[in-house]
């Protein structure tokens, strides 16, 4: 069973939700995997600030 399969039974509702989390961002050694990540965790923060 590979790893994503095992975590398909998982149930992850139950974890807090993090926002503003004292994570340092180094643009400096950031990759645009990095870059990309950081604007979908954004984007995800406005959504969940509309709802």
């Amino acid at each position: 069973m590979t790893e994503h399969n095992s975590l398909e039974k998982e149930n992850f509702g139950n974890l807090p939700v993090g926002k503003n989390e004292d994570v340092e961002f180094s643009e400096e050694i950031a990759d645009e995997a990095d870059r990309k990540a950081a604007q979908r965790a954004a984007e995800a923060d406005a959504r969940n600030e509309q709802a």
